[in-house]
């Protein structure tokens, strides 16, 4: 019996959304704060995926200038239709106000187009149904016309798509308030048609520890809809929070070609305590059907660390390299910025065979597009390293490896010039305030850098060369600052290089040589 382990992408990579195209798999993600926007992978068998790029993947496409932490792009929905694919979902700006828009490609590998944005779609979470009949469907959430009985009680609404000319048309319908009423946050609503039903999966419950998957169905597309008497259908609260697998929810429905069923969700891993440095994950759960209903992992009802895998095809991926030697003409997809970049601040071909990050006035410590280049820390337990070339000429000239929550939370082993002091140094930032917890002296224009994990304790070393021996500068602080449960948001803990300096600071620049990541064993 072949198995599989989750999550089937583990780091942070929530509110997952996938469609079957014949016997392709793809899958998009939230991306929040991050950009490119919307990672879209690829998959033979549910279980191997490979990232294929991002949705928004130009400015025009995606601006997060000034946005803050945990806003942005929230809960994309991917649909197929007729040769066509569309990604639809929300902006959410730094007032919390919600914007709607969809975008399409003829090849889901990109590139996509501009955004269709859809006025008077209030809420979040967007989806797309394409129902038999021709019409197309816009489902999401709202606060209900009647107004809200209890807190965070939200409203399912349905309203058709006229795609010709991206305008919602016709009535706005409540179809649904959810099975929990007293769990609140009714979201993430996903429309299917199977046999004879219409299917209305959503999330309710919050994204935290009481996180649910309910579903309701209905011979009209507009209602009324049933609730499920055996409702919630998936759900880790009553668990406990000494579960290895905490706030399950927000999952998609997906047949195989060969009619079996399978949910892909949402999960974190808490490690050291209650803490979610990785985020919220995807997870590939079993699906059957009784009574026309979804059972989900019958028998057990629950997600597990290890299951019986789909029967498809094993079709292994390229793992990822452990090194990236900044020899290809693009970046990785793996490699995202904060915001939208600006300004050519980082460059591939400037140094050949290194990535080159100009010192940028904007700082990592607030809401702007610094200079930096990161990937999602995706192991409890792991190792990061980096190559510098770099010589700090001015006060506040530094650069370094970052492993970052958000601007307030963070650690930095950086190389720069403060108060006229040339040395290596370990910031650790939370709360928005800073503390050096190690210092040492240094005046080279090179240096290699290790960032080292062993569950929530984080070590962090230095040596001037590779054929060097590493010194240790700080061992075993505390990497629980790395955590929603710390930070707040929604985000996963991020790995990366930066630099920084003045306004003048544009001039001068860090050359990367390579950036290492590997799991290693606790």
């Amino acid at each position: 019996m072949a198995t599989f382990r989750n999550p089937v992408l583990p780091g942070f990579y929530p509110d997952p959304s996938a469609i079957r195209v014949g016997d392709d798999y793809y899958l998009v993600t939230s991306s929040f704060e991050f950009y490119p926007g919307v990672p879209i992978f690829h998959s033979k068998d549910l279980v191997n995926w490979r990232q294929i790029g991002h949705v928004l993947d130009r400015p025009s496409q995606l601006n997060l200038d000034g946005i803050l932490p945990s806003r942005g792009i929230w809960a994309p929905t991917l649909r197929y239709h007729n040769g066509l694919y569309y990604m639809i979902t929300t902006f959410v700006d730094n007032e919390k106000e919600c914007h709607n828009f969809y975008v399409t490609a003829t090849d889901p590998a990109g590139s996509w187009s501009d955004p269709v944005w859809l006025d008077d779609a209030p809420g979040i979470d967007p989806s797309l149904f394409f129902d038999e009949d021709g019409k197309v469907y816009y489902t999401g959430n709202r606060v209900p016309p009647e107004g809200q009985q209890y807190p965070k009680h939200m409203d399912i609404w349905l309203q058709e798509l006229d795609i010709a000319s991206g305008r919602l048309i016709g009535p706005k319908t409540s179809i649904w308030q959810g099975a929990l009423k007293v769990a609140h946050a009714q979201e993430g609503p996903h429309l299917y048609k199977i046999g004879k039903w219409y299917y209305l999966l959503i999330a309710e419950g919050g994204t935290g520890h009481t996180h649910a998957i309910t579903i309701a169905r209905s011979e009209s597309v507009a209602g009324p809809y049933e609730g499920y008497k055996g409702n919630p259908i998936l759900t880790h609260r009553h668990l406990g929070r000494n579960y290895p697998i905490v706030n399950v929810g927000h999952g998609e429905l997906i047949e195989t070609q060969n009619g079996d069923w399978w949910m892909l969700c949402l999960a974190s891993r808490p490690y050291g305590g209650y803490y979610r440095n990785l985020g919220r994950e995807t997870f590939l759960v079993p699906v059957a059907w009784e009574r026309e209903w979804p059972v989900v992992n019958p028998g057990k009802g629950i997600v597990e660390l290890e299951a019986e895998a789909p029967n498809l095809p094993q079709t292994p991926v390229a793992q990822l390299p452990v090194r990236d030697d900044f020899d290809q003409p693009e970046l990785a997809p793996v490699w995202n910025f904060m915001r939208t970049p600006r300004g050519e601040f980082w460059s591939l071909t400037e140094q050949p065979g290194s990535l080159r990050l100009k010192l940028k006035n904007e700082s990592i410590e607030r809401h702007e597009n610094p200079s930096f280049i990161g990937r999602r820390q995706q192991h409890m337990s792991f190792r990061a390293e980096t190559a510098m070339r770099f010589a700090p000429q001015q006060p506040g000239d530094r650069a370094g490896l970052v492993l970052l929550q958000n601007a307030d939370y963070q650690f930095r082993i950086e190389y720069g010039n403060a108060d006229g002091i040339s040395a290596i140094r370990l910031i650790e930032r939370k709360d928005g305030t800073e503390s050096i917890l190690g210092a040492v002296p240094y005046a080279g224009d090179t240096l290699v850098l290790r960032a080292e994990a062993h569950g929530q304790r984080y070590s962090f070393y230095w040596r001037e060369s590779e054929s060097a021996s590493w010194q240790p500068l700080v061992e075993a602080a505390d990497g629980t600052i790395l955590s929603t449960d710390r930070a707040g948001g929604f985000t996963g803990a991020y790995i990366g290089m930066y630099a920084a300096g003045d306004e003048s600071a544009h001039t001068r620049a860090a050359d990367f040589d390579w950036f290492s990541y590997e799991p290693i064993d606790s």
